[in-house]
């Protein structure tokens, strides 16, 4: 078996952001392997995006269309992996919130080994061989599968890449499933704000901040972004009700890989670390020179943060001619 499966994830009729990286992993496999990629669409109609998964590296895309799809129905995409998973090496979804509870599933149902939160995935001598941080990100841990493997590519991982290649659609068969939880319905929050797993921009918060209205500083300076910036936080501040569990980012919250990550008054928990410390760059603002932030911080700012934050945001604003 050479071949590799990618499960795509979809929400309201569109490819989520994210698919595109999955695919990269992919195909690089696929390549050392000698097989292709197929991507696996499950949908309660169309879905918009579908367009593009060939040019980000599926040589097919499969589409699987049944009412259930249009809520996260995980034994239905289960049944529709399960039917078709034996003719593949590897079965990769992306390590999202869903995608970590949809792997483990997975690998249940064929009896494949599963490897979680992976940053790595490679061939070697046929086996698939996966690399994942361990212990909160203080040790590395290598594993090699044989047979067919479920893994979970860890978002911000791998880059969105494009092969130019332009991959055939399919429509496959949904098996016989028995659902048992049915989700009826998405209630979305009041303010609607960007994902901090999606964003390129992450303008974090801890205990330093004080008080939970402060968090009004971070909205700011997100804002000054231009729409592409996501307001998140410690565990800390979430656990004290300052805000929605949703922008936690950490070991118990969403790992993050945005392309900058600004940490405003974190004090930087091995727990928080292992949530973002693989953000292509990132700025710390603290008044404890001492914080364990600023050892994996690629640019720290000693000061009190009421002062830095809006000389901050005025200068975002500044340079994007605001």
């Amino acid at each position: 078996m050479a071949d590799i499966l990618c499960v795509i994830e979809q929400r309201g009729g569109a490819v989520r952001k994210g698919a595109n990286e999955l695919l990269t992993a992919a195909r690089q496999l696929a390549d050392q392997l000698g097989g292709r990629v197929d991507a696996l669409v499950c949908g309660a109609g169309a879905v918009s995006g579908i367009e593009s998964l060939g040019a980000a590296g599926a040589d097919r895309v499969l589409t699987a269309s049944h009412e259930a799809f249009a809520q996260y129905a995980p034994e239905a995409i289960v049944a529709t992996v399960q039917s078709v998973a034996g003719q593949y090496a590897a079965v990769l979804v992306a390590a999202t919130a869903t995608g970590k509870d949809l792997a483990p599933r997975i690998a249940a149902a064929i009896g494949a080994p599963c490897g979680m939160d992976v940053t790595a995935v490679s061939a070697l001598n046929g086996a698939v061989r996966v690399v994942r941080p361990v212990y909160a990100g203080k040790a590395i841990q290598t594993l090699e599968f044989s047979g067919t493997a479920v893994v979970a590519v860890r978002p911000g991982a791998y880059p969105a890449a494009a092969s130019g290649k332009a991959g055939a659609v399919e429509s496959i068969a949904v098996p016989a499933f028995t659902p048992r939880l049915v989700v009826t319905g998405i209630a979305a929050p009041e303010k609607a704000t960007l994902d901090v797993a999606e964003a390129r921009v992450v303008v974090a918060g801890g205990r330093g901040l004080g008080d939970p209205q402060h968090f009004g500083l971070l909205e700011a300076l997100a804002a000054a972004f231009g729409g592409e910036a996501a307001v998140g936080a410690s565990r800390a501040v979430v656990d004290a009700g300052w805000i929605e569990h949703g922008a936690q980012v950490g070991q118990t919250g969403k790992t993050v890989a945005p392309e900058l990550y600004i940490a405003v008054g974190v004090s930087g928990a091995i727990q928080h670390l292992a949530g973002m410390r693989t953000a292509r760059t990132i700025v710390a603002i603290n008044r404890d020179k001492d914080a364990p932030i600023f050892k994996v911080a690629d640019y720290g700012i000693v000061g009190d943060l009421f002062e830095v934050v809006p000389a901050l945001t005025a200068a975002v604003k500044a340079a994007k001619g605001q």
